[in-house]
């Protein structure tokens, strides 16, 4: 056996890896189908429906570097989805809007994430369920708090 076949039989890295690659290979598809891609999707839910949201509170809430974001944004503009107007409560800054379109194509996403989650819900006991959520928000905590590789650290 290779290092790195013992290494995907044995590190938590490699499980949370390969399931968010065939997550996103599998968003992906179904997002192409609707002439979106993931990427596109996630923006679209990340933006507020009624109020529209900030632009330079996107990026954060995304977990997305600036150009990245940019280059979406333009790109949802131009298709129609998005619109920005000026931030009433900072003159400076801009609201990003869901259009009509942008609005539907929302709509649909939101409805393939919550299948996703019905469909993972229906194979998955509450408890492995539980036990899944719990270990992410302790992997996340032990990456934000700098557990990981703080060699004066050892729990």
């Amino acid at each position: 056996m290779s290092d790195f076949e013992s290494m995907k039989e044995l590190t938590i890295d490699y499980a949370l890896r390969a399931t968010w690659q065939a997550v996103t290979r599998m968003y992906n598809e179904e997002a192409k189908q609707n002439g979106l891609t993931m990427a596109i999707g996630f923006t679209l839910l990340s933006i507020d429906p009624k109020e529209g949201t900030p632009s330079t509170a996107l990026g954060p809430k995304m977990g997305m570097e600036a150009t990245s974001l940019s280059r979406i944004l333009k790109s949802i503009e131009q298709k129609g989805f998005i619109q920005r107007k000026p931030n009433p409560d900072d003159g400076r800054g801009v609201l990003i809007h869901l259009t009509a379109l942008g609005l539907e194509k929302r709509k649909g996403v939101k409805e393939v994430v919550l299948q996703f989650n019905d469909v993972v819900k229906a194979h998955v006991n509450e408890q492995d369920l539980a036990g899944f959520n719990n270990t992410t928000q302790v992997i996340n905590k032990l990456i934000q708090e700098k557990k990981i590789f703080n060699k004066t650290t050892t729990n």
